[in-house]
């Protein structure tokens, strides 16, 4: 039996009482579905962090992230008599070498332009030197360019060059043969284990010029394992943070503290096993005035854990909480558009959602949305017993959540 099967199909009984304090009570409906207690044991942060390497056998490998520690001197300073960009500190940390982990402060100011952090790099805590309002790393790119194009811009100053650490990372963007740069387009872009980032503002500034179509403009994107996020700032509108596995047969995971996440359509969205723990996310109506998603995991179908909610805040902007149309999240049924949702193939999407603040504007009778890419329409299921893994069915939950949005 898979390693951690057990851990699902052991409950069986649906208590009807909900949680004191919580107008949520099991099972819910087919529109929304709720975790009784026993169903939510399971749908903890060690379990979610709890599991590395294949999908088709993960192993235990218990991983509990501690505060990322500022130290008293960094290894390297970015800013005023240090590094003039991120980059150019990244890439001395990559040349340098090593095991040890590396410090890199950067100082209070606007950075412009992209940050691409290679696998290879020894353990990197890149952090901001004050408020992270006010260390900002911005760039405006939209992934709907060709990569020709994404080429010319994110490398117009010539931060990237033949021989750079991150110079692989940049040329399978700029030679990729798509009409479109899709999730190059990216801030900061990271394929390095054990990486922390803490207090920066990381903004993809397309923001609002562009109309409320299908534009990926990517904050933060993460590809590896063990990556810690803590007191950060993500805004974008669409796709604002991807928490990936790059290798689609590994487990990658993905700690996010006390971060603020802003966007309009599957802002948090990705297939690694992610933990969000105290965090807010807030939905604007400013490009996207009804309609808006949150989440979109594309979680491997065979893994049981995806994306973890908890002790969090899910707000959106007064335009919405006058007119609730808001999504909590949906499936994102990665590479299915021309087959259709695949039950044991396609990535079925995996998300609780526990003991938070859901705000208000958001649709209570119906909060999550048809998948991305099939338009697979959501439903759960609700009967006793039911399998909270069935591949032919969705995995989004609820439990013990409060709120205007959460009866």
């Amino acid at each position: 039996m898979h390693i951690v099967s057990a851990l699902i199909a052991a409950t069986l009984a649906l208590p009807t009482a909900g949680v004191p304090g919580s107008p949520q009570g099991p099972p819910g409906t087919t529109a929304r579905p709720i975790l009784s207690a026993e169903e939510a044991g399971p749908y903890v942060p060690e379990n979610y962090l709890g599991l590395s390497g294949t999908y088709a056998a993960p192993v235990a490998d218990p991983w509990q992230p501690r505060p990322v520690r500022i130290p008293h001197r960094p290894d390297l300073v970015v800013g005023p008599h240090g590094y003039a960009t991120v980059q150019e500190a990244v890439d001395a940390a990559y040349r340098a070498g090593g095991t040890a982990r590396r410090w890199i402060a950067v100082k209070p100011g606007t950075y412009t332009g992209t940050v691409f952090i290679p696998a290879g790099s020894p353990p990197l805590t890149v952090y901001g030197a004050g408020r992270a309002r006010d260390v900002r790393l911005e760039f405006t790119i939209d992934a709907t360019v060709t990569p020709a194009q994404w080429a010319a811009q994110v490398n117009a100053d010539g931060r990237y060059a033949e021989g750079d650490p991150a110079w692989p990372m940049y040329r399978s963007c700029a030679t990729k043969t798509s009409a479109t740069a899709g999730l190059c387009a990216t801030v900061v872009w990271a394929q390095s284990t054990d990486l922390q980032l803490k207090n920066l503002t990381i903004t993809n500034t397309l923001l609002d010029t562009v109309d409320r179509g299908t534009h990926q403009a990517l904050a933060l994107r993460t590809d590896a394992d063990r990556t810690q996020l803590e007191g950060l700032r993500l805004i974008s509108r669409q796709d604002t943070l991807l928490a990936n596995a790059d290798d689609v047969d590994r487990i990658a995971r993905v700690s996010v503290r006390d971060t603020y996440v802003e966007g309009d359509t599957d802002f948090v969205f990705g297939r690694a096993a992610a933990v969000f723990t105290d965090c807010t996310f807030r939905l604007v109506s400013s490009r996207k005035p009804s309609g808006g998603v949150v989440f979109a995991p594309n979680t491997h179908p065979g893994h049981p854990y995806g994306f973890l909610v908890t002790r969090s805040r899910i707000v959106a902007d007064d335009a919405y909480a006058a007119a609730p149309t808001g999504r909590l999240g949906r499936a994102w049924d990665q590479g299915a558009s021309a087959t259709g949702y695949l039950p044991g193939i396609t990535p079925n999407g995996q998300l609780v959602i526990r003991d938070s603040h859901l705000g208000a504007g958001f649709d209570t009778a119906a909060p999550w949305a048809p998948a991305a890419t099939t338009a697979r329409p959501f439903s759960a299921p609700i009967e006793v017993g039911r399998d909270l893994s069935d591949v032919n069915r969705n995995r989004l939950w609820e439990y013990a959540n409060h709120g205007p949005s959460a009866a």
